[in-house]
């Protein structure tokens, strides 16, 4: 076993320090043997290369395989339409900014035209010849299985954590444990390739599986899938196996800890020089010298650095010394020279021209032949707005069609065209909206609140968005997001505005997840987080509710529910609503007194049931259909966009409709009938549907620092 799985978690911090990484894989070591200044700018940067036409098919070609062999582990079997219908929405929903636009496919159009074409094409060929999978397989052992741990490789303790993808793990007729791996290509690697290189691949397959699961692999075998029709007629699949005797895996274990070794000493060392090899033809030359350059002049913050994975604190020393030798030595004016030069050399790709956001959006629709100038531009907290002037006679919906293109030209995975267009100081505005790394926060503030108007957030033109309480007309919301999106900031806000309105005699907070128990202790609120807490709170409201109603009075309520589609889904129903009681249902036989006179039996009593309670659902509908009129208010959250809980019938109880990011076009429908929200920044980042406004507004959400919560 790895010394390293005995360190305690402070041990492992410290360790951890002494890396500019935080963990390493086959991938990553094969590339830093490749092109260290390609591994350097990718792995350390995270400045990714794009994915052409054929790497998004490769990617839905995997996805779709990865589901048909979880159906064949359930004891099912998914259809040729069901797999394409998987592989096509995964290229849907492939962020605008990750595609590479080149000369075959010069624009976002042609370029799903073409993955949507290899990928049917790969996944006909599996469809075909699955049987070079299937004739082999007894049992499915496990799929896409993503795996971390420290490894010993050659006898040597990895000091870095190594990540695994495994595409598929299976037991043959012959009792075999074997890898799989999926693979799709132009054309077949030859035979004598793969006998000298594929060995490390496997092996780190190998250790990663034997550590996930103790088992003991017996193979890997790589599927080609070669998209291109073979003019001969022969298989489009071919599968290469690597048998794993005692030698072979000595042998592999000790090319891969090279490999390794030589990677670790790097990443140890803040000041190791990552060498470029011109002759790497995998990796886009113009690319890695604009990042070259870019890493010569700019600040930390200008990388997307994931500091999950990489020790930002030695990436940021490193790039102040890099930084401060190359304008010693060399003028600035020259570097920002070569790497306008070397960005030229980027075909299609506007994200690295050194051009202002509103001229990339001008010069990329001029492209498709449309002609438009950005009026004005407007810089948010999670978005930028763009408003476009349109020359007449241009046709809105052609302008739609090509929002991929911005996208990708603005290096966002997606951008937001509403339908309607925007009036601006009396003139009409076709609307552009961009997420943008966040540069400021929307810090919550008392001064926002006006009477009963809760302040929900701020619009890209910096409008404070109010829930006007006072307001019959809008007394219920509903709002959804995904995890991470900005929900529970959002409702959090919500809570510490409302306490602060002296008409709010009552903050009822309904809680299934516990994420609310700090507001426990404050005068005003109820908090409830049990299930059937909270069935008997819902339903004394209804009667509080139906006593006011009776005595004309008004008392306001504010409803919090967090995750109410949970709630309902594991509340009561049925059979367990039912009422039952003691019944008399006869007397017994008549007896005789002492006297020999006659006495009634005694009564006979039975359990029936007497009737049945309402259920969480339908309480909550009541208090929808009913409470406005005495004064409750009302906020539904939820992280589940399912039209069986969100139908149309509950909808039009909801005046006001909240929607942070989700993960599909569909979802967002679901919430406010409106694609959009799936192409959200996150943290706070929302759609607001209000009977005020006739198209969706754009908002940012309130932040409360937790210190000033509760």
């Amino acid at each position: 076993m790895s010394i390293y799985k005995s360190y305690t978690q402070d041990q492992l911090e410290e360790h951890f320090s002494n890396f500019i990484i935080k963990s390493v894989s086959y991938s990553k070591a094969a590339l830093f043997s490749r092109n260290e200044k390609a591994f350097e700018m990718m792995n350390i940067y995270g400045y990714h290369s794009k994915s052409s036409a054929s790497g998004v098919a490769g990617n839905a070609y995997h996805e779709a395989l990865s589901q048909y062999f979880k159906a064949k582990k359930d004891g099912y079997e998914l259809s040729l339409p069901e797999l394409e219908s998987i592989a096509f929405d995964f290229i849907d929903n492939f962020p605008a900014n990750k595609w590479k636009l080149q000369k075959t496919t010069p624009t976002m159009a042609e370029a799903k035209i073409k993955a949507v074409k290899t990928t049917t094409a790969l996944l006909a060929n599996f469809y075909v010849e699955k049987s070079i999978y299937e004739d082999h397989v007894a049992k499915v052992l496990d799929v896409e299985i993503s795996n971390t741990s420290f490894l010993t490789i050659n006898g040597v303790d990895i000091p870095l954590p190594f990540n695994t993808i495994i595409d598929l793990v299976i037991e043959t007729h012959e009792g075999k444990i074997v890898i799989i791996d999926h693979k799709s290509k132009n054309a077949f690697s030859s035979k004598e390739d793969l006998r000298l290189s594929i060995g490390k691949q496997a092996i780190a397959y190998v250790k990663a599986y034997e550590a996930y699961s103790g088992l003991a692999v017996d193979e890997t075998w790589f599927c080609e899938n070669k998209y291109s029709k073979n003019r001969s007629g022969e298989n489009q699949l071919n599968m290469f196996m690597v048998v794993l005797d005692v030698d072979t895996r000595a042998l592999y274990e000790d090319l891969l800890y090279e490999n390794l070794k030589r990677l670790i000493e790097a990443v140890s060392n803040p000041d190791y020089v990552y060498l470029i090899n011109d002759k790497d033809n995998l990796v886009d030359k113009a690319e890695l010298y604009d990042f070259w350059a870019k890493t010569r002049m700019c600040e930390i913050d200008e990388f997307d650095i994931d500091e999950t994975e990489v020790n930002k604190e030695m990436v940021k020393k490193r790039l102040r010394k890099i930084r401060d030798s190359s304008t010693t030595t060399i003028s600035p004016k020259i570097i920002k020279k070569f790497k306008s030069n070397a960005a030229s050399f980027i075909k299609y790709d506007l994200s690295t021209l050194d051009m202002e956001p509103q001229q990339k959006v001008e010069h990329i629709l001029k492209t498709f032949g449309i002609h438009t100038q950005v009026a004005h531009t407007f810089n948010g907290y999670s978005s930028n707005t763009f408003l476009l002037e349109v020359s007449a006679g241009t046709k809105i919906a052609s302008i739609q069609g090509h929002k991929l293109d911005i996208a990708n030209a603005l290096n966002v995975p997606n951008v937001r065209i509403p339908k309607d267009l925007k009036v601006y100081e009396g003139k009409s505005y076709l609307q552009v909206e961009t997420a943008k790394k966040r540069d400021r926060d929307l810090i919550w503030c008392e001064s926002e609140l006006k009477g009963q108007k809760i302040p929900i957030g701020k619009d890209n033109f910096e409008r404070t968005l109010y829930w006007d309480l006072d307001n019959q007309s809008t007394p219920f919301v509903l709002t959804c997001g995904a995890a991470g999106s900005g929900k529970s900031v959002e409702l959090i806000s919500i809570v510490e505005y409302a306490k602060l309105i002296p008409e709010v005699e009552q903050i009822v907070i309904l809680d299934p997840k516990f994420e609310f128990m700090d507001y426990a202790s404050h005068e005003k609120i109820e908090v409830y987080n049990e299930i059937l807490a909270i069935e008997n709170k819902v339903e004394s409201l209804v009667r509080e509710m139906n006593s006011l109603i009776k005595a004309g009075k008004k008392k306001k309520i504010l409803i919090v529910f967090d995750e109410f589609a949970d709630a309902i889904a594991a509340s009561r129903k049925g059979k367990d609503l039912d009422i039952y009681s003691m019944v008399q249902v006869g007397n017994y036989r008549p007896t005789k007194d002492a006297f020999g006179f006659p006495v009634a039996g005694p009564p006979k009593m039975q359990r029936q049931k007497t009737g049945e309670l309402k259920s969480l659902e339908e309480n909550m509908r009541i208090i929808k259909q009913k409470g406005r009129s005495v004064g409750f208010r009302g906020i539904d959250a939820t992280q589940r966009a399912s039209t069986k809980i969100i139908t149309g019938d509950a909808k039009v109880n909801y005046s006001l409709m909240i929607c942070f990011r989700v993960p599909k076009e569909i979802d967002s429908r679901v919430v406010i009938d409106d694609a959009g929200a799936e192409t959200l920044a996150g943290m706070g980042d929302g759609l607001l549907k209000t009977p005020d406004s006739p198209d969706l507004i754009r908002f940012q959400s309130f932040w409360k620092p937790q210190e000033q919560t509760a």
